[in-house]
């Protein structure tokens, strides 16, 4: 008998926007579409798309037969998709006034309600200042570069043949996350952590319902464990706090009184930390991965950003450490991350909820219903770059790449990724370091898919060689 009211409330949702629908169309201008099955849409053709190397064709052939700004039904609601890039920005810059933050119930769920990504108004608007105080241009210069540089090396110092680079790169970026925010070393815990985490994420995208989905469901015990180590770190700093022991973290800025923090329940502070944790090291550790794909597939820009790496690693010593100006002084570098960014959208889109309705393009987007700006489906299109889906890092130079309106890799609006220039730091160390320590090739074919995140399918295996240094006398 359980499975009735299951029915009703899975079928609700879609009843309520077939009714909208019908009788709203007299009223106002509905963007075009096609709501595809009873009770769940097309989330099937989606996943299906996002789950293979070329996840185009979903979006595109929308696009071809009804516009930019399209209808479909997703993961049980309405959703207005917009491959257009005004579209896009209006989305953005009208955060908190037309649209607000809503993500599917599984991220909500396993992210908690006081994540960055889900608080709204001026407590967003407070901790995201307080998130891009600690890493803006002058704390990476001042304060995180020594230890980018540092955590990279530690890893890279125990490769030797075969490497699963995916692998690595997490560890990597896990371990640098966790020291911003918490001033911890690689160790044991933090491994133990990682490998939560790692369940944590695989559930974003799934049924957000124990006893349908085993993702979930371990995805939900995986949360309870990180938050529980999390809320241990939490109490024994909020003691040391009160001693007047203080580190120069983002858990101190959280627990300050006097400072951008304060005021925050235990509980508050880990869900907080927990989504920076995830933002911090899933997304730039897959970024490093596709780089180095990317560059291995493409010989000639390898071989360029080596050329500019050499000529830095050559003005130095053996083990000293990268300084700010090394960093500046790397200008295709830059070109091959902005690529890659281009190219590799690990952050597809973006999800918004219409607080009004809203017209826009002609058409009506009805309170209530989502809207998904897709930053992936703009920066694919031939439209605004030539060979859309082809890598070429030398589009960037002389800031010929495109508009600022057009590349849109961390979003935009109140709600931009305040990690933006760490991550790009993060990636140019882990660049240097791996073309001028190491060569490599692929051990063997691997593919990158897009569900339910953006991933190499084998790990991105490589066998690596270390180089000999010339040291300099």
């Amino acid at each position: 008998m359980f499975l009735y009211p299951l029915l009703i409330s899975l079928s609700l949702p879609f009843l309520i926007y077939l009714f909208l629908r019908a009788t709203s169309t007299r009223r106002r201008r509905l963007p075009p579409g096609n709501p595809g099955l009873p009770f769940i849409g097309e989330t099937l053709q989606l996943i299906s798309a996002y789950k293979t190397e070329n996840p185009e064709p979903f979006i595109d052939d929308r696009v071809s037969k009804y516009g930019a700004v399209f209808t479909t039904h997703v993961f049980g609601e309405p959703t207005v998709f917009s491959a257009d890039p005004e579209t896009n920005r209006f989305i953005l810059q009208n955060e908190g006034r037309l649209f607000e933050s809503s993500y599917p119930g599984s991220i909500s769920n396993l992210l908690g309600r006081h994540s960055l990504l889900l608080m709204r108004g001026n407590l967003h608007k407070r901790m995201h200042s307080l998130t891009m105080s600690f890493a803006n241009s002058a704390i990476i210069r001042d304060h995180l570069l020594l230890d980018i540089d540092r955590l990279v090396r530690l890893n890279m110092d125990s490769w030797t043949g075969r490497v699963l680079l995916m692998d690595e790169a997490k560890k990597i970026t896990f371990q640098l996350t966790v020291k911003q925010l918490m001033s911890l070393d690689p160790c044991e815990w933090t491994e133990n952590l990682m490998k939560e985490y790692m369940l944590v994420i695989e559930g974003f995208f799934s049924i957000p319902l124990p006893f349908f989905s085993t993702t979930y469901r371990r995805a939900i015990q995986a949360r309870s464990k990180v938050a529980e180590a999390l809320s241990l770190v939490v109490g024994e700093r909020r003691r040391e706090s009160e001693r007047g022991e203080r580190k120069k973290d983002m858990l101190a800025a959280l627990l300050d009184e006097e400072g951008g923090g304060g005021g925050f329940s235990d509980d508050e502070i880990v869900d907080f930390m927990l989504a920076l944790l995830v933002a911090g090291y899933d997304t730039t550790s897959t970024i490093m991965t596709l780089a180095v794909k990317y560059l291995t597939e493409t010989p000639l820009a390898l071989a360029q950003l080596k050329e500019e790496h050499d000529e830095i690693s050559a003005r130095k010593c053996e083990k000293e450490p990268l300084q700010w100006e090394d960093y500046k002084s790397m200008p295709f570098t830059q070109c091959v991350v902005n690529e890659t960014l281009r190219v590799a959208n690990i952050i597809s889109g973006v999800f918004r909820r219409a607080m009004t309705d809203v017209n826009i393009k002609g058409y009506t987007i009805p309170k209530g219903w989502k809207v998904f700006a897709s930053l992936r489906a703009v920066h694919m299109d031939h439209h605004h770059f030539k060979d859309a889906r082809t890598f070429n890092p030398w589009r960037w130079q002389n800031n010929s790449g495109s508009s600022v309106n057009v590349f849109t890799p961390f979003g935009g609006g109140p709600r931009r990724c305040p990690g933006a220039e760490l991550a790009r730091v993060e990636l140019s160390v882990f660049l240097h370091r791996l073309v001028t320590e190491f060569s490599w090739e692929a051990a063997e074919q691997d593919k990158v898919i897009f569900f339910p995140t953006t991933r190499t399918q084998k790990r991105y295996p490589v066998n690596v060689h270390r180089l000999k240094r010339h040291v300099k006398m």
